[in-house]
């Protein structure tokens, strides 16, 4: 874990979670993964998009501007928020994943409704943003910042600010149309 600039543990603060609205996982065929928890569990209708240059226009890494792609398909169970990512491109968290874990659930999602206070007071708890991206909403709203957790919690949280209106899915499956 990265703690940010020294901050002693007793000086640091809490960073509250009230709920989880999302899990992830990261799988190496988004294909296949999505039609096992369609035809085995029920779940779906799964809307699939690609993450990456041009839907998401702001990306870093350890705060720096970086590049990274990969798929994404989106399903509910219940209130849950089931997403699975498939890392196509780039230095992504979800690689560091896959090295060191093999594929299975990467995060945790948590919602907020401002970003930009949720990752100052990770700060102040001396949790590190390790990868974000923004302006994936049609209104060059959205955002999704990664906090280094795994350390703490033995799993990585996310923040999540979605947009107001998503951007139309690639394609949807099943296509029940």
């Amino acid at each position: 874990m990265m703690l940010i600039a020294n901050t002693p543990l007793n000086n640091m603060k809490q960073f509250p979670i009230k709920e989880i609205a999302q899990i992830c996982l990261v799988v190496p065929d988004i294909e296949e993964a999505t039609r096992n928890f369609q035809e085995r569990f029920g779940v779906g209708p799964w809307h699939f998009y690609t993450y990456g240059k041009p839907l998401v226009k702001r990306m870093t890494r350890h705060g720096k501007p970086i590049e990274y792609k990969m798929k994404v398909a989106l399903s509910n169970i219940g209130s849950m928020r089931i997403e699975l990512i498939q890392p196509m491109e780039g230095d992504t968290v979800y690689r560091d994943f896959v090295e060191k874990h093999g594929y299975g659930i990467h995060h945790l999602g948590i919602l907020t409704e401002n970003m930009q206070d949720s990752i100052r007071m990770a700060e102040e708890a001396g949790i590190a943003m390790t990868m974000d991206g923004a302006g994936f909403g049609p209104d060059d709203d959205g955002h999704y910042a990664y906090l280094d957790t795994e350390d703490l919690v033995y799993t990585t949280f996310e923040l999540i600010e979605r947009p107001k209106r998503r951007n139309p899915p690639e394609r949807i499956y099943p296509d029940n149309s």
